[in-house]
């Protein structure tokens, strides 16, 4: 078997990652900037001139936060809303900080365009890598046919190989599948053949087991009409050697390692994983047992490194800092990976230090708060050249927001994998929305349209545990049967099972 080093791997190991992003940016489907409804996330001039001071999330009484609550009531921030809870509570900005929040969708359009900036770092160059490590990943070259497929005509069914016209007589011997090639048939003559076996020279048809009979001189007749060639599948029907069968950009599915296997492979040529460190932040959390005492169980810590795999990142490490200022300052600057990845401390408080240690190291923020809720004060900065932070909310589904916001767009772009194409359906019920903010509302999926979920405040997980998918909700929201745009989670897309290794 020729491997894919003599055929590909030559070219393919000088072939730097922007390659592998070249054909994912010829059709990327539309930035995320173009994915929200007409509607928008654009604040008008009033919106902009009065969008208040506070930095946490809402919760929405209506929507199942405090049921029975008046829906047109709660609007105002909750103090410390995006701190894990019981996270002592930070005070408020002043009211021009708010106006270095980014909307929503162009937001994930400068973590797209920070991922292609760290692709292009240089930091991460294509590697062989093998089949059975290989799915998730991109290929970083075509996948190109090493041999015809199948490499010789072969029976499609269980029956007999006949020449020539019938009744046929039976030669003793069969035709079995991974066995020598079978002596040529002559006119009148069947063997036995099973599926897979190379036919014989000169077979005109294979007749199914359950199109023959046999009489008491056990030659075979067919019950059936036997055309010249049926059953029987032909040297390079599927693809001829040197067919692409794949192009660059390809995300390695299952299906594609057993295509990647029949043709020849044993390694497979692609864009590595993005490496991703993960620091919990805060003195308050517990790895294990009931809250007790003001302490309260990390959430995001179990759940963040199987999301981000599922992004289709291979996360170094998880650790723990508390509130530790210097920790977190040696963690970020002794930290390798292409994305390092907070929990919590991007507020204003006296133990809220991500933005304090960003300033220390010279990074360039990015973005320092968005337009949404859940996840209002999550932020993205670059720390060096190819490298990236993304400071995640310490409530767990205003980090959700945070990963889908800003993780999710850097780390496809860095993984070379294309953009999933934007859809939109129906909500069932209204969704009341933000004055001047998007929402991200988990909803499941039900038939033509979608469900909105309660439980959907920014320290719950309840709703998105259930969900399929979360709506991304204008400013004003949604009335119901409106089409809404989704954004699908992993489970619900099989991206989990893709991704995990």
């Amino acid at each position: 078997m020729t491997s894919p080093g003599t055929r590909a791997g030559e070219e393919a190991e000088d072939l730097h990652v922007e390659e592998a992003l070249a054909l994912v940016r010829e059709n990327p489907g539309p930035p995320p900037g173009d994915r929200a409804p007409a509607r928008g996330t654009q604040p008008g001039p009033a919106a902009r001139a009065g969008h208040g001071a506070h930095h946490g999330d809402d919760e929405f009484p209506g929507d199942g936060a405090h049921p029975g609550h008046d829906p047109h009531q709660g609007h105002e921030a909750h103090p410390g809303g995006d701190t894990h809870p019981g996270h002592r509570a930070a005070p408020h900005r002043p009211a021009q900080s708010r106006h270095r929040a980014t909307p929503w969708a162009e937001a994930r359009s400068v973590a797209e365009r920070a991922g292609r900036a760290g692709a292009r770092a240089g930091r991460r160059a294509p590697a062989s890598v093998p089949l059975d490590a290989a799915l998730g990943l991109t290929l970083a070259a075509p996948l190109t046919a090493l041999t015809d497929l199948p490499s010789f005509d072969t029976s499609a069914m269980d029956g007999w190989a006949v020449a020539g016209p019938g009744p046929w007589t039976v030669r003793d011997e069969g035709a079995l599948a991974g066995h020598a090639e079978p002596a040529p048939l002559t006119d009148g003559e069947a063997v036995r053949i099973a599926t897979g076996a190379r036919v014989p020279l000169d077979t005109s048809a294979v007749l199914r087991t359950e199109h023959g009979r046999t009489d008491e001189r056990d030659r075979l007749h067919p019950t059936r009409e036997v055309v010249h060639g049926q059953d029987i599948r032909p040297r390079g029907q599927e693809c001829r050697s040197g067919d692409q069968l794949l192009a660059i950009g390809t995300l390695v599915t299952p299906a594609v390692l057993g295509l990647a296997a029949a043709a020849g492979y044993d390694t497979l040529t692609t864009v590595p994983r993005p490496r991703v460190d993960v620091l919990v932040l805060g003195d308050e959390l517990l790895t294990a047992g009931l809250p007790h005492d003001g302490l309260i169980r990390d959430a995001l810590g179990p759940m963040l490194p199987p999301w981000l795999r599922a992004l289709g990142a291979e996360v170094s490490t998880v650790r723990r800092i508390g509130d530790d200022a210097d920790a977190l300052h040696r963690a970020v600057t002794t930290s390798e990976a292409d994305l390092i990845v907070t929990t919590g401390g991007t507020a204003a408080g006296p133990v809220d230090h991500v933005h304090p240690i960003l300033r220390r190291v010279g990074a360039d923020i990015l973005v320092d708060g968005v337009k949404v809720r859940p996840g209002h004060p999550m932020l993205l900065a670059r720390i060096a050249e190819g490298r990236h932070l993304v400071g995640l909310p310490g409530n767990p589904l205003a980090a959700v927001s945070g990963l889908l916001t800003l993780a999710e767009p850097l780390l496809r772009t860095l993984a070379a994998r294309p953009a999933p194409e934007p859809y939109t359906l129906p909500l069932r019920d209204a969704v009341h929305g933000h004055p001047y903010d998007t929402r991200l509302v988990p909803v499941v999926l039900r038939g033509e349209g979608a469900v909105p979920l309660h439980y959907n405040g920014p320290a719950m997980l309840r709703g998105v545990a259930a969900a399929d998918a979360l709506a991304v909700v204008p400013p004003g929201g949604v009335r119901p049967q409106e089409e809404t745009e989704l954004l699908d989670l992993p489970w619900a897309t099989g991206g989990i099972g893709v991704c995990f290794t």
